[in-house]
């Protein structure tokens, strides 16, 4: 699918909406949508992978439990999060439209387990050996959950998966590459938080309850420990239970676009769902905006960070 622009408003204001690649069997709806303003007012891209509603009539016919997985896959509605924030403060805003139970961006390109594909050809399942996820069920394509077992009714055909990465899982990432670049040519530095949701980790009660929000950094090939500190600084001063790494230390995304040493940073943010979701972990709550609020924080505080370390950099030299 051709790519669309739309913009609206002005000069600083300006505001391009561009839509790209395509969700196959879903007459032509594009895979993501970025938005973001041409003249950035923060050095910051929010990307959300795994927020997808899109399912298409003849892919949901091929899931075993569609409702279920579709639940326990889903970031759910953490897209609407995403939107207040960068609304609030102006972050570029890079969102997924294919549900992770199609593909996962979060996911290597190569990371499938081939045994699940039809007429996959013998050398790519040699050259491609699947890894640790894939082979725990949680690939490129994922394959069995935990309590529900076999994900699909039939193997998936090849032509289906080399469909789905090219209109899907290929032009996304292109998008967040480029994003990434031209924020980081007018900042000097740019910072990509990869926002995510988590089903509860635990109690949120006794001595130790479990976090709200967990911030992954690759343990520490990502960003600058600078930006992981201030981050976790964010969250405690806000009175936050967050944790560094454990259990979520950030996937492909962060693996892809993190070039600390060329000045393109990443985070991955996992939000717990009680945090913003009904009691049910279905619906948008009445928590979505208070967590709204703390993460525009949050991507002011970044924001603030990136741009100091950007002066002492200069002054340096």
């Amino acid at each position: 699918m051709a790519e669309i622009d739309q913009r609206a408003g002005a000069g600083a204001q300006c505001v391009a909406v561009r839509s790209g690649g395509e969700v196959p069997g879903a007459n032509g709806h594009p895979a993501y949508t970025l938005t973001q303003r041409d003249t950035a007012p923060v050095p910051v891209l929010i990307t959300v992978p795994h927020a997808g509603r899109l399912y298409p009539a003849e892919f949901v016919a091929t899931m075993r439990s569609g409702e279920a997985a579709s639940l326990r896959l889903e970031d759910r509605f953490i897209d609407l999060v995403a939107v207040r924030v960068a609304q609030e403060t102006g972050a570029a805003l890079l969102v997924a439209h294919a549900p992770r139970a199609m593909i996962d961006l979060n996911r290597a390109p190569d990371d499938i387990d081939w045994e699940m594909v039809q007429g996959g050809t013998p050398d790519r399942r040699v050259r491609f050996a699947a890894g640790r996820r894939a082979r725990s069920g949680l690939g490129l394509v994922p394959r069995r959950l935990a309590g529900l077992g076999e994900l699909w009714r039939r193997p998936l055909a090849e032509a289906d998966l080399l469909a789905r990465l090219e209109g899907i899982h290929q032009p996304y990432h292109a998008a967040a590459a480029e994003s990434l670049d031209a924020v980081r040519d007018r900042w000097g530095s740019a910072l990509m938080i990869d926002l995510h949701s988590m089903p509860p980790l635990g109690t949120k009660r006794g001595s130790e309850p479990a976090p709200d929000f967990v911030i992954g950094d690759r343990f520490g090939t990502a960003c600058d420990s600078a930006l992981s500190a201030a981050a976790l600084d964010f969250f405690a001063s806000a009175g936050c239970r967050v944790a560094h790494n454990r259990p979520y230390a950030g996937g492909y995304g962060l693996e892809r676009h993190a070039a600390p040493a060329r000045g393109i940073h990443a985070l991955q943010v996992e939000v717990c769902r009680s945090a913003y979701l009904d009691a049910a972990l279905r619906e948008p709550g009445e928590g979505l905006a208070e967590v709204s609020r703390t993460l525009a924080g949050f991507v002011r505080r970044m924001a603030a960070e990136i741009s100091a370390g950007r002066e002492l950099a200069q002054a340096a030299e």
